[in-house]
């Protein structure tokens, strides 16, 4: 008797390029940005200001306002990458600092990762940047991310759970 083997799955495709929504309002970001474009890139980056029309255009089911707050990178087959993830996806285009994403990939990398993310918020929020936005926001006031964090100058960073943020839950 002769088997044949099952075809084998596609795997996911293959990044091909990754656009960076960045803040351009943020000295920073667009820092960043420039040193971005300067890189031997493996996987050509493309940089676009977060809630600009080009990135609604492009992107329509994101929540731009997010994309505000904190650096999101969108691959050419739709991923999308926030936060830490993004910014190791960003290092892993680059010719000479893929080896540093791959060792940020690791779990003891990823805490690193993020504290470096944290960081860049922390100085952010020293900017007075993102003030026009309301309370809440930049401009020296608190940062409030999605997974409940937030980082108010005069305190540093403290942690709500996302669903608690109204003082319904009951405390533990």
């Amino acid at each position: 008797m002769n088997a044949t083997a099952p075809a084998p799955r596609p795997g996911p495709a293959p990044v091909r390029r990754l656009t960076v929504l960045y803040d351009a309002e943020c000295s920073l970001c667009a820092f960043l940005r420039d040193w971005l474009l300067r890189q031997p890139q493996l996987v050509p980056l493309e940089p676009v200001p977060a809630g600009s029309a080009e990135a609604r255009r492009r992107f329509p089911g994101l929540d731009h306002g997010a994309t505000l707050d904190e650096i999101t990178v969108v691959g050419d087959a739709g991923q999308v990458y926030r936060g830490p993830a993004a910014w190791v996806v960003t290092l892993w285009a680059l010719r000479e600092h893929r080896p540093l994403a791959h060792r940020l990939s690791t779990p003891s990398g990823a805490r690193l990762a993020k504290g470096a993310v944290l960081a860049a918020a922390k100085w952010r929020g020293t900017q007075g940047n993102r003030g026009q936005r309301g309370a809440g926001q930049w401009g020296g006031r608190v940062y409030r991310r999605a997974d409940g964090w937030a980082y108010a100058p005069g305190t540093g960073w403290t942690y709500t759970a996302p669903g608690c943020a109204d003082g319904t839950c009951a405390p533990r």
